[in-house]
């Protein structure tokens, strides 16, 4: 009898850390399925990381700001820049994503996150750009800087050059990589400068939603690249972003996400961990797409519903347009009145070239301007020849207008 109490005893005993062991197994499944890596990590933005800044790209306005203009290093955030200059390059022609990229020895012989490119081997820009977008390969970052300038030294020049005209006050770049160099620093603020910049680019984003990808060298060889921001595969919304981490730097983080008409920009700097840094952006994105909204209530490249009167062309009249968009942001509880007010010129002499200034658009709120815009042509018109001015009188004969 107390044999058989026992045997019931442990058998009840196994049964229960069984079903506790399958609850434990199942909230971890979850876990992981919930958000990967950082579900477990803090989502305290206050206290995470040495600095933090979030943004609002259509309208500017900061959401959240600790030690934005702080400077400290941002190990491989660095190479934002680096997109972005090669990315102004393709724009004005002095290169093309399809350009052969020779790789020098001092490219091969990079170390840090890389895809192992040979030297003397010759790889496609685009593709040395996706690596460095994807994956945060130093050794592309070198090849690219090359091509671009001639030198390393010379493309780092244009970085600080370019940091400048953007008005990043607090940041002094080394080299292209981010890797630890004396006097290579920049803060939160500046690097959501330059990450504005970059994304502004649409072939950005056709690179920095990639997970996972074989990278084909010239040999045939193959070196898998995946996408050291996790949040492009577990933030809804997130298309975007740029890691960092040094043992001096800790891990970094800016990325961006959009959701509707709001699109947002956030950056860590310093947290103590890959989990923490993914949970506090993570948390900063929810804040302000959970507290805020934004509606784009004219929208660049959108025709108005006016026109600008053209003496002396041919066309009477011009159609305007936005040179950037008009977004109202504002807190989801607030209840403010918002309009947009347009002061056009009533006529302009031709010829009209599109984006030629025609007058201004107004945001306001509450009665009050918040914001500004320039109203620009949509189009061109040409200045009428003395054929046109003759077949115009002829028209207005024929139709009796005198």
């Amino acid at each position: 009898m107390n044999i058989s109490n026992s045997r019931s005893k442990i058998l009840v005993a196994a049964v229960v850390a069984l079903f506790a062991v399958a609850i434990v197994a199942a909230s971890i499944c979850v876990v992981f399925a919930s958000g990967g890596e950082y579900a477990y990590a803090t989502s305290d933005i206050n206290s995470v990381g040495k600095a933090a800044y979030m943004v609002d790209c259509s309208t500017g306005t900061v959401i959240y700001a600790r030690n934005e203009k702080e400077r400290l290093p941002i190990a491989s955030m660095v190479k934002i820049m680096t997109a972005l200059l090669t990315l102004e390059a393709v724009d004005r022609g002095e290169v093309s994503l399809a350009d052969g990229v020779a790789v020098s020895e001092e490219a091969a012989g990079m170390g840090g996150s890389q895809v192992f490119l040979d030297a003397g081997s010759t790889h496609n820009l685009g593709e040395l750009l996706k690596t460095v977008i994807v994956a945060s390969a130093n050794d592309s970052c070198v090849a690219l800087a090359e091509h671009v300038a001639g030198s390393v030294s010379g493309f780092v020049a244009r970085m600080n050059a370019r940091a400048k005209e953007l008005g990043m006050q607090n940041t002094s770049f080394k080299n292209c990589t981010g890797l630890p160099a004396a006097e290579s620093f920049s803060c939160a603020q500046d690097v959501a400068a330059m990450f504005g910049e970059l994304i502004k680019h649409p072939t950005y984003f056709e690179y920095a939603g990639i997970w996972m990808e074989d990278y084909v060298h010239p040999s045939g060889r193959t070196t898998s690249i995946s996408n050291t921001n996790k949040l492009v595969r577990f933030y809804k919304g997130c298309d975007g972003g740029k890691t960092g981490y040094t043992s001096e730097a800790k891990f970094c983080l800016a990325a961006t996400a959009k959701r509707d008409d709001m699109r947002i920009i956030a950056v860590m700097i310093g947290a103590p961990s890959s989990k923490e840094r993914n949970a506090a952006v993570s948390a900063m994105f929810d804040e302000a797409f959970g507290n805020y909204t934004n509606k784009i209530l004219l929208k660049a490249g959108d025709p108005i519903d006016r026109q600008v009167g053209v003496a002396g062309g041919k066309k009477d009249s011009v159609s305007v347009t936005a040179a950037s968009d008009v977004a109202r942001f504002m807190a989801r509880n607030e209840s403010a009145d918002y309009e947009v007010r347009y002061d056009l010129k009533e006529r302009v002499k031709a010829p009209v070239k599109q984006g030629d200034r025609l007058g201004t658009a107004y945001l306001v709120k509450n009665g009050e301007i918040v914001s500004e815009t320039a109203l620009v042509a949509a189009e061109n018109v040409e200045r009428m020849n003395l054929f046109d001015a003759i077949g115009e009188i002829g028209r207005h004969w024929a139709t009796g207008r005198r």
